[in-house]
């Protein structure tokens, strides 16, 4: 895709969790889809929507997060027509239930869904239509992955998901990921193939590094999955 044809894209971050949120639109008929916006940053993400003077379709989340609780239910209330959008293996409500396969328009573009389960049943990996970019939740981090001992979490399911879905997109496909504690804010296939310190592993040695980080829960993982399974308004 020449740069001309790319998308307009934004990468936001919202600091207690440390999550970014991905606003993508197309030039011409300003038709947009929002990628993990937190609570906290609600009013920030309308408002750069409206600057921008774009029609925002689809808010879709990569997972059900624990950290933090996602604001779609409440962006919905604040712009008109807006959807969200989950995977059908999440558990959560949502008006479009995503499958492997499926396509999220915005103008010309779209972003396709990759089913990539490991830190959860639901999570997913969103490629743009060129594949010169996908958003890989939790899944695939910047030298790193997402836990999986909670929320359905298996290593070897992980492992395969990443190795499967992921690893297969052209080497110069840019990641971004829901999360980075560090700093970073991209990375690219090439990179986390030969880099990632654990998804270069092989499979066992992979599972027991996973079977063994024993890291505490989220602060919020008791008040933030119940609320994300109904998009963000449990108890709001």
């Amino acid at each position: 895709m020449a740069k001309s044809e790319a998308p307009i894209f934004r990468q936001l971050f919202e600091s207690e969790s440390c999550t970014y949120t991905y606003l993508l639109a197309d030039k011409i008929t300003k038709e947009a889809v929002i990628i993990d916006p937190v609570l906290e940053t609600l009013d920030r993400d309308v408002k750069l929507v409206q600057e921008l003077g774009l029609n925002l379709k689809v808010a879709v989340n990569t997972h059900c997060h624990a950290d933090h609780i996602t604001s779609t239910g409440l962006m919905k209330k604040k712009i008109q027509g807006l959807k969200s959008a989950i995977s059908k293996h999440s558990g959560a409500s949502a008006d479009i239930q995503l499958s492997e396969g499926d396509d999220i328009t915005f103008g010309k573009h779209r972003l396709t869904v990759r089913e990539t389960p490991g830190h959860t049943n639901g999570c997913v990996t969103l490629v743009l239509g060129d594949e010169s970019m996908a958003f890989t939740g939790d899944a695939l981090l910047i030298r790193g992955c997402g836990r999986t001992d909670f929320q359905q979490g298996s290593a070897r399911k992980l492992y395969h998901s990443i190795h499967q879905k992921v690893f297969k997109l052209p080497e110069d496909c840019l990641l971004y990921p829901a999360h980075d504690y560090k700093g970073q804010t991209v990375s690219t296939v090439g990179e986390e193939r030969k880099y990632n310190p654990r998804l270069t592993k092989s499979l066992e040695e992979f599972v027991n590094i996973m079977d063994n980080l024993n890291l505490p829960n989220p602060k919020k993982i008791d008040i933030a999955v119940p609320a994300n399974l109904v998009c963000g308004l449990h108890d709001l």
